[in-house]
């Protein structure tokens, strides 16, 4: 049985990857509708490209590697244009690329040359049998092409913040250590973007970039997935940052200062050149060797008993410290009315007491002063405004003078 990688071009231009064990029936599926997703609103699709192999796992690495590419890698691929894509990919990539060339078939022959494949920390033994029995054609590590918009340009960083002080400082950057689900990193995504940060790096994510189920989990924070842009290593990833602090609950037998999200931040705000808050991946958080890259380690007081936190809190947390010495706007205030004037606040008072007194409240009569006292200091605590008091005593008429009605 063959199994296929293909690709359709959607009627708004985009590029859809998957694949199959049935060819012409799951393409006659995207055509018609069949399928509920991404294509299926973005009729009529045609098919550009599409490679035969020998398993399912060999089908699946090329999508999920392809998937990751930028829209002119993908059109280079489709027109069979090695030298571009050579171009757009990343020299630490080289090697690697050359390898996948011959095996990639475009509208030529296919080659003979395998891969070397690669698995960085790999966690589960039978993972790595599995990747030796499919020997997959395509490279395991995410192209760097996906660092680049669908235009093939890459996103640009985050303009100067200019903060309360005047001062232009840049926005700190959100660098996702091999991420484990793409909801965690639209869950991220959208915690960024609720304090003001959009650029986010992400260093070797599990299931490749871009990922389907981080837009849902985004929340509309589509910004922030659009500009994120893929890295091979952290120390790639961080190159450009002159702080980087690492969060961590452990401190993973590296000895650097600690800081706490509100230290870090005013450090930040107060620094000259790049920043960079780093966080690991979502089951066992980041590596020692993450953190010996970090000019800081970045910890935050916590249940001793129950030190978890999730990926997106995490970030909120360093976000949310930041973005207080940020120009962020504020909710609108409501305005909550000037303060009755005493007159008014003892005219009601006085009308309770005379209902409370007519209907027998004040017994026993000799504890009738401490309990206007109580009464008094009860309705003097809130800020009372005119409407409230107007309306309260309003009520108090009413069940002064009952009416039916």
């Amino acid at each position: 049985m063959s199994f296929h990688t293909y690709m359709l071009r959607c009627a708004d231009g985009s590029y859809y990857l998957g694949h199959t064990d049935s060819l012409d029936a799951r393409i006659a599926q995207h055509q018609s509708g069949d399928i509920a997703g991404y294509t299926h609103s973005r009729r009529p699709v045609s098919l550009v490209w599409q490679q035969d192999f020998g398993s399912r796992e060999e089908a699946i690495a090329a999508e999920q590697q392809i998937k990751g590419w930028s829209r002119k890698k993908k059109e280079a691929l489709i027109d069979g244009d090695w030298g571009l894509i050579s171009a757009l990919a990343r020299k630490s990539f080289d090697t690697g690329l050359r390898q996948a060339q011959p095996l990639l078939r475009t509208n030529g022959e296919r080659g003979h040359i395998s891969p070397a494949i690669v698995l960085v920390r790999p966690q589960m033994g039978e993972n790595i049998g599995k990747a030796a029995r499919s020997r997959p054609r395509v490279p395991a590590p995410l192209d760097p092409g996906s660092n680049r918009t669908e235009d093939g340009v890459a996103p640009q960083a985050q303009p100067p913040l200019r903060t309360n002080g005047d001062v232009e400082k840049a926005f700190p950057v959100i660098v996702l250590v091999r991420p484990q689900l793409g909801e965690n990193i639209g869950k991220a995504a959208r915690a960024m973007l609720n304090f003001g940060l959009t650029e986010m790096r992400l260093v070797s994510p599990r299931d490749g970039w871009p990922n389907p189920d981080a837009g849902p989990a985004a929340a509309g924070a589509d910004v922030v997935l659009d500009g994120a842009q893929v890295y091979e290593t952290l120390a790639d990833a961080v190159a450009d940052c002159a702080h980087v602090y690492a969060t961590t609950v452990r401190k993973r037998g590296v000895t650097k200062p600690v800081v706490t999200p509100e230290e870090a931040a005013r450090e930040i705000h107060g620094a000259t050149g790049r920043s960079a808050f780093v966080f690991g991946p979502e089951r066992s958080g980041l590596e020692t060797d993450d953190v010996a890259l970090a000019r800081k380690i970045l910890t935050v007081p916590i249940n001793p008993d129950f030190g978890s936190l999730n990926l997106a809190q995490a970030v909120i947390l360093c976000a949310y410290e930041w973005s207080k010495q940020a120009s962020l706007t504020q909710p609108t205030m409501s305005d909550l009315g000037e303060p009755a004037p005493q007159e008014e606040l003892e005219g009601m008072i006085g009308q309770l007491e005379t209902l409370l007194d007519s209907a027998g409240y004040f017994f026993p009569p000799d504890r009738a002063p401490a309990t206007k006292r109580t009464l008094r200091n009860l309705l003097t605590k809130p800020g009372w405004n005119h409407l409230e008091v107007r309306t309260l005593r309003g009520v108090l008429s009413a069940l002064g003078n009952p009416r039916a009605r």
